[in-house]
């Protein structure tokens, strides 16, 4: 999906600010995806963990919030548009459909893990993708997303291992 482009003084040429914005809005719509599939599990998980990952997955979705913002706004300060509506990111997403049968507690977490670990993963290449745009902040807020991505699973696949 294509945007519109605002000028701005950031020196970086107009041609990497492009590319680096649709970078950001492919990584945004992931991020929002994540966010959603972790509030349809925290609204719907089930069984003798509930409430522990009922709160899990809502201070989850917390952390993912500030990434969404901190991405959506990297997009516009570099004179690009956030395309961060639900239709956009449902529509530009590359997650798996959340499992609407994964109710019980560690199905959920396990839904979970996969979706985290595709998005840490695409995060990791972003980072290295915006270095090679020469925008090393941007690569720069990609490596914050993925150390948090990456502490996440930590806490989701403490479920799944014993």
């Amino acid at each position: 999906m294509a945007s519109q482009m605002f000028p701005t003084s950031i020196d970086l040429p107009r041609e990497k600010r492009e590319a680096v914005v649709a970078l950001l809005n492919q990584q945004l719509a992931d991020t929002f995806d994540l966010y959603s599939q972790l509030k349809q599990a925290h609204w719907n998980v089930k069984g003798p963990q509930f409430y522990a990952l009922h709160e899990l997955f809502d201070k989850l979705a917390e952390e993912l919030e500030d990434f969404i913002d901190m991405i959506a706004e990297r997009a516009t300060a570099l004179g690009g548009m956030a395309l961060g509506t639900v239709r956009m990111a449902a529509a530009a997403s590359r997650l798996p459909e959340y499992p609407v049968e994964a109710v019980e507690g560690l199905q959920c977490v396990k839904a979970l893990v996969e979706r985290y670990a595709d998005l840490a993963a695409t995060t990791r290449a972003a980072i290295d993708t915006a270095a090679q745009y020469g925008d090393m902040d941007t690569s720069d807020l990609f490596t914050e997303v993925s150390r948090g991505l990456d502490k996440a699973l930590w806490f989701l696949e403490a479920h799944l291992q014993a």
